[in-house]
């Protein structure tokens, strides 16, 4: 066997590891054994059914052998195995599950190929891959399940098929041939895949996702693609949004042969042939390095076939009828090597549905009448290329006829009489007896064309590109052949949505599927939420599988739960996190009327555990909260533990551990003095400059020690702080208006300079930016702020709750031709009511989708004081704005503060982590490396040659850390390596400094957590059970290490851990370490070790363009430009004129109301 713990999992379920049928405890002997041949998707998709419906009565014992060397992954998501390149996360289920089948139910073998079957003893024989001897061994079997699944189609006829760079699309092993393959390619050839159905589309966005190809082509032989599920009309715009992405697509094309490189080795014993190209049947070349034939699937029956059991002549596939038997008794046949009524199914939902009938059968059917497996449902809705596609129904009964009619319109159809044979013969075979209904948007890119019978009473099928979301509602209304009560153009339009069910799935039956490839319900989501079985979206996945196939129902899911869960009165809870049982919005107003200061106080009045340490999502939320009502000094020693990653020192902390400089240039507008101050400090530092989109200038690159340097000369030339860092106003952007533009009409710049200034620094649940525009041709972009005016003639209009960013969204308007002195009355209650009510980390256009009653309530409340608290809002504003201080000045005037800008404690050297490259005149960061640093970090303790106590630091450095939100923390360099040391709560902890997701060398400035104090006590006594250990939240990326053992809490992928040290200190004053030779610690964590160096990453993101453009840098003007002079301008003619790509005739681009040249 290939795998020891396979084998004893095996040997435990069988009561022997090989063979026959009998054997073992009496016990065992009951029970039937059920071999299942094929861990695929719905071999393990049986198996899980078998299980769940078995638990009671324990009829089985399920052994299932595997041929590939893993355990079952998820093939319909295996594009996405480029992304991480990890097998394990495609697994349906992970390694454990296996191993943790109670009661010994199930076995398996792995690598192991099934090559005989004998029926009449009720044996099959194995082979492992890893077999010495080559010889087999049987394996006894009562009931015997073949799920062999299929194997891709390689056209072994056409000559070349076989050369080097051939390769098909079908399991992990196809993949990482494939990866393996082009990573020895030269850059910038071609590859090509042949075939244009779901696999060819999925397989060329594989070979994109290599980033090894200068160009990926498609080759369909016919003149669409996806040629069997859409018609011509929805595969031709499927062809030119997949050529818009940068693939080219090959119509009507076929391979005649593969043209080859014949090559020997030295003595001319062997030689081997690799792709050159492809020959064409036109006579036309294609050359290309990589070819990949994804020209559709054979099922695998070879087995059956040996076995004497009855397979299909044409088209293959083993033979079974409507209960699942072949015509060998006791074996059964499912998922894509099943033919059932002359038929196979590539698609994983009707392989699904079959082993949902034989598990059924298997264990129901003596007290249930048995099930038959139906018609089964072959809708699919997939995202390819980018592209949603979806078919479903008898979405070709316009072209082929109806396969299935409703028994209403089938009895029509029979009343009409067979059509006359002599007519049919002279004029063709009469139009399929159905309509079809198209909707055709090619601005959007969405089709849409659905089939009714021919009195519209009901849908038969369909097809959708683009706009895909009625799809669920559409399946049932075709699979239950339910009479429509709405007109077919309702249909196609989406007014059946009208009715206010919505995106939460409110409108939709509980016999909806809303999961095709596992056949998960409504009713199945809700039914597992109501009786208790799953409290959270990722238990109703594991429970009930729906979003581990292709992923594409999972927004409807989680609606559906959310929705399922208030429907119960359990509310979806928002609350900040585990420490608290209150939301953002309700924390902020129990520390606002109970005037709470500290993280302690709010512990203590609002938390689960009064003495909780908090966590990475609480800190810096209870400190937003605390500056937005008190405005202390973030870096106060009371408020400084609960900054997140920037404002802990004021700055945006960088990819490399250095930060940014962003000084405040309120509106974009600036003197040439400060101009000039901004250049001095970036030169003398050798900072990265960018104007950023918000009008000003940022300055990257800034290391921590470097900073109050930096910012002394900044402040003495009248800058201050620009918040880029903060959760506050970030800018308040603005056209020139009146200033300068003729075409102003509003002082644009005078009104965006006195809302920044008022509003500068005040802290929010999130961002706030601005915009001001003079006129309404908004230079500004003020409508896609958080608040934005546009200047009108009778004042400005007043728009907000708009963001860009990852979920982009235009602003609302509140208010209209607002007289210039009653703006900020209005902004500031708009803000202040944002502010006390919204959520953690929610920025304004989420915060006013869920305001009830959206923009028309907040009208009434901040235009009508509804509520009655405008005036509240805007004292508060007031008292904020009043107590303004420019934080950055004031780090310089406090020695306290200024103290916490070192980059070690305990030596005044500086080091790097990340090497830098010169870019366009400017040094940067080199870029990460692809991969994580996965040593075993936490084992290094066991690996030491020897330890000793070393002092590294004074305890003072420590004083009062027991009293703060995140304790005290101190970097220290030993050798060449850099150490983390905390005091918290009474405790000492040593760390590395290096977080090996990024290998960036910054814990010390992370945010402390832990979980909270369990509710039990401890064995034997009447104390609390001692609490977990802390951990510390990489600042970078919010890995959470335990500082006891090292383990990463929140990276199960990975497997990332961090060496820890033991740690005292001692009545000298001095904290100790206990710590291996400087030669072993540096060997293992030294900074040169681990330092990110050039080429890590891989080649660039733009070899490709650059070769494309002969981009070297700034464009000069080429030798021989006569910028006087008019351009020649002959060959743009002379191609246009002669339908240069444009289709011929004198057409071409935008050919339509042009003359004829």
């Amino acid at each position: 066997m290939a795998d020891n713990a396979a084998d004893a999992a095996t040997a435990n379920a069988n009561g022997n590891g090989g063979g026959g049928g009998g054997g073992g405890v009496a016990e065992q002997r009951k029970k039937k054994k059920v071999v299942v041949v094929g861990l695929g998707m719905v071999g393990i998709s049986f198996i899980e059914k078998l299980l769940k419906l078995d638990a009671r009565a324990r009829e089985y014992d399920i052994v299932v052998i595997g041929e590939e060397p893993h355990v079952a992954y998820n093939r319909v998501g295996l594009t996405t195995f480029f992304e991480h390149r990890k097998v394990e996360n495609l697994y349906l289920n992970p390694r454990e599950w296996y191993d943790g089948v109670l009661d010994g139910a199930l076995g398996y073998h792995l690598n192991t190929k099934v090559t005989a079957i004998h029926a009449d003893r009720k044996v099959v024989v194995c082979e492992a891959a890893a077999a010495a001897d080559g010889g087999g061994r049987e394996i006894g079997y009562d009931i015997l399940v073949l799920a062999t699944g299929s194997d891709a189609v390689l056209p072994r006829h056409t000559p070349g098929h076989d050369a080097q760079g051939v390769f098909v699309y079908r399991t992990v092993d196809d993949l990482e041939q494939l990866i393996a393959f082009s990573a020895q390619l030269q850059k910038g050839t071609v590859g090509a895949v042949v075939g244009g159905g779901l696999l060819g589309l999925e397989a060329a966005k594989a070979m994109m996702d290599l980033e090894c190809f200068g160009q990926v082509k498609v080759i369909e032989r016919n003149r669409w693609v996806l040629s069997r599920q859409l018609d011509a009309d929805a595969g031709g715009m499927v062809v030119e949004q997949v050529r818009s992405l940068g693939v080219d697509v090959l119509l009507g094309k076929r391979v005649g042969k593969v043209d080859v490189h014949v090559s020997a080795d030295e003595d001319g014993s062997t030689t081997t042939t690799s792709v050159k190209g492809v020959h064409f049947e036109d006579g036309e070349y294609m050359a290309c390095s990589t070819l990949c034939f994804a020209i559709g699937v054979r099922p695998r029956d070879e087995l059956a076939r040996r076995a004497g059991i009855q397979c299909a002549d044409r088209g293959g596939g083993i033979v079974v009828d409507d209960s699942l038997q072949t015509s060998v008794p006791d074996i059964y046949a499912i998922g894509e090597c099943a033919s059932w009524q002359a038929q196979t199914f590539g698609l994983i939902a009707p392989g699904v549905e079959m082993a949902d009938v034989l598990a059924f059968n298997l264990t129901q059917a003596k007290l249930h009448q048995p099930r038959l497996y139906k018609r089964p449902d072959l809708s699919t809705k997939l995202k390819l290329l980018g592209v949603d596609v979806a078919s479903f129904g008898d979405f070709f009964a316009d072209r082929d006829g109806p396969r299935y009619l409703p028994a209403r319109a089938a009895a029509a159809r029979t009343a009409r009489g067979k059509p006359d044979a002599v007519k049919t013969l002279t004029n063709g075979p009469p139009p399929a007896p159905v309509k079809a209904l198209t909707y055709k948007d090619p601005f959007q890119n969405v089709y849409k064309k659905y089939i009714f019978t021919m009195d519209g009473k009901f849908l038969l099928g369909g097809m959708m590109i683009g706009d895909t979301k009625d799809y669920v509602k559409l399946v049932p209304l075709v699979k239950n052949q339910k009479e429509l009560d709405v007109a077919p153009s309702e249909l196609i339009l989406g007014a059946a949505s009208k009715g206010g069910g919505g995106d939460d799935g409110g409108d939709l039956d509980d016999d909806t599927q809303i999961c095709s490839c596992h056949n998960v319900t409504k009713g199945d989501v809700v039914a597992v939420v109501k009786d208790g079985t799953c409290k959270s979206v990722g238990e109703v996945k594991s429970c009930t599988k729906a979003g581990t196939g292709c992923g594409g129902c999972m927004p409807l899911v989680t609606a559906i739960f959310n929705s399922t869960m208030v429907a119960m009165g359990n509310e979806v809870k928002n609350n900040v996190c585990a420490h608290f049982n209150h939301s953002r919005a309700e924390l902020y107003h129990i520390v606002m009327a109970k005037r709470l200061t500290t993280l302690a106080e709010v512990m203590r009045e609002a938390g689960v555990d009064p003495e909780s340490v908090g966590c990475e999502a609480c800190k810096p939320t209870v400190g937003s909260i605390l500056a937005s009502l008190w405005n202390r000094h973030v870096m106060d020693r009371t408020t400084h533990g609960l900054q997140d990653t920037n404002d802990k020192f004021l700055g945006n902390i960088q990819r490399n551990g250095t930060y940014s400089v962003v000084p405040r240039v309120s509106a974009g507008e600036i003197t040439p003095d400060k101009l000039l101050a901004v250049g001095a400090v970036a030169k003398k530092y050798g900072l990265y400059t960018k104007i950023t989109g918000g009008q000003r200038i940022d300055m990257f690159g800034a290391r921590k020690q470097d900073l109050l340097d930096i910012w002394r000369a900044l402040v003495d030339a009248g800058m201050e702080s620009g918040h880029a860092y903060a959760k506050s106003l970030r800018t308040v952007k603005s056209c020139v208006g009146t200033t300068w533009c003729r075409y102003g009409i509003g002082d644009s710049v005078g009104m965006a300079v006195r809302l920044e200034e008022r509003y500068k620094s005040i802290r929010a649940p999130h961002k706030i930016k601005g915009g001001v525009s003079g006129c309404v041709r908004e230079c500004a972009e003020a409508q896609n702020k958080d608040f934005g005016l546009i200047a009108t003639e009778k004042g400005f209009n007043i728009f907000v709750g708009g963001n860009g960013g990852a979920k982009p969204k235009h602003s609302e308007l509140l208010a209209k031709d607002v007289a210039p002195a009653d703006v900020v009355p209005i902004l500031d209650r708009y803000l202040m009511f944002y502010i006390r009510t919204a959520d953690r980390l929610q920025r304004t256009a989420r915060w006013l989708e869920g305001l009830p009653g959206g923009i028309g309530y907040l009208r009434s409340v901040i235009l009508e004081d509804k509520l009655g608290i405008c005036a509240s809002l805007e004292a508060q504003m007031q008292e904020l704005v009043d107590s303004f201080f420019d934080e950055w000045a004031e780090a310089l005037a406090s020695p306290a503060i200024a103290a916490q800008f070192r980059q070690f404690a305990n030596t005044g050297d500086a080091a790097d982590g990340v090497e830098t490259e010169t870019d366009r005149g400017q040094a940067r960061p080199v870029f990460w490396a692809r991969e994580p640093a996965r040593d075993d970090f936490a084992g290094l303790r066991r690996t030491w040659s020897e330890t000793a106590w070393q002092p590294v630091l004074s305890a003072d450095h420590f004083a009062g850390a027991d009293d703060m939100p995140n304790g005290v923390s101190a970097v220290v360099k030993r050798g060449d390596t850099q150490l983390a040391v905390w005091r918290v709560r009474g405790r000492w902890y040593a760390t590395q400094q290096m977080c090996p997701h990024k290998r960036a060398f910054v814990l010390a400035d992370g945010i402390v957590g832990q979980e909270t104090a369990p509710a039990t006590t401890a064995e034997g006594g009447d104390a609390p059970a001692a609490a977990a250990a802390p951990w510390i939240s990489c600042p970078h990326h919010k890995r959470n290490y335990d500082l006891s053992s090292g383990a990463c809490k929140n990276d199960d992928e990975n497997k990332l851990s961090i060496a820890t040290f033991d740690v005292e200190a001692r009545d000298d004053g001095l904290v100790y370490l206990r710590l291996p030779p400087v030669e072993e610690l540096d060997a293992a964590l030294g900074t040169a070790k681990w330092m990110v160096r050039k080429g890590e990453a891989g080649p660039s993101a733009y070899d490709a363009l650059d070769k494309k453009l002969a981009f070297v840098g700034r464009r000069a003007k080429k030798p021989g430009v006569r910028p006087h002079s008019e351009l020649p301008m002959r060959r743009p003619v002379a191609l246009l004129a002669a339908g240069g790509g444009g289709g011929g005739g004198g057409g071409g681009c935008g050919a339509a109301g042009i003359p004829d040249w």
